[in-house]
């Protein structure tokens, strides 16, 4: 009996800049800091995943189908920070979500859920610097413009990342999803698609540098934040 054939996939043929960069050069620099990073990550990762386990009920990694390199979707790996089963419940995290664990607050705000995706980029799913993959949902309604997107490795982090580094604050808590949708998702995939077809070495260090920046400033405002209502707590 003969298989089905596999539906004809989106291809784009537009120009991308710096194509062996993006497909030769830059992979073999994404494997080798990433195996790297793998020793000095793994003493923050088995703490975080104990952490997790002893948190609340449910496994330590949370694995969900992203849309991936040429338009190949994959298994995205993050420590899980919200209670099992809240993606059925919506793929949008609120402000003030309640179905963030205690210990997904923090790793979500410190980036540091994201860490087990070293692990995609050893495989070859990701990179370090390149569009945040998102929801099949979203990524098979890309306009022909957008289809770009999906040429380049999806990465940890990326413009958009760094803009909307506070996106459940823009969000808000009302209507999330619709709010993501309208006001959110237009400009990340703008950004998405001003990166797929400018990616280079420089505009990728760059991002990579920022984003190390804004997590210590993300850290930086905890401690603030935590001083704070200490001292309240004191004088309460």
């Amino acid at each position: 009996m003969a298989k089905e054939p596999l539906p004809k996939l989106p291809y784009w043929d537009g120009p991308l800049s710096h194509p062996f960069y993006s497909h030769v050069v830059k992979r073999v620099l994404d494997f080798v800091l990433a195996l790297i990073l793998l020793i000095p990550a793994s003493v923050v990762m088995l703490p975080l995943a104990l952490w997790v386990k002893l948190d609340s009920p449910g496994p330590v990694l949370y694995k969900a189908v992203r849309g991936g390199y040429h338009n190949q979707p994959f298994l995205i790996y993050k420590f899980r920070s919200m209670v099992v089963g809240a993606d059925k419940t919506g793929g949008t995290t609120a402000l003030g979500d309640s179905r963030v664990t205690r210990a997904g607050r923090v790793m979500r705000r410190l980036k540091l859920d994201e860490l087990p995706q070293l692990f995609n980029i050893l495989k070859g799913d990701m990179s370090f610097v390149g569009p945040r993959p998102e929801l099949l949902l979203y990524t098979t309604q890309y306009t022909k413009e957008q289809e770009c997107i999906m040429w380049v490795r999806p990465g940890i982090t990326d413009r958009s990342s760094i803009v909307f580094i506070a996106q459940d604050e823009i969000i808000g808590t009302e209507n999330p999803v619709e709010n993501f949708e309208k006001y959110v998702l237009p400009e990340k995939n703008r950004l998405r698609v001003e990166y797929a077809l400018h990616q280079s070495f420089g505009l990728d260090a760059g991002l990579f540098f920022e984003t190390i920046g804004g997590v210590f400033g993300k850290a930086k405002d905890m401690q603030a934040e935590h001083h704070q209502g200490g001292k309240e707590a004191r004088h309460g």
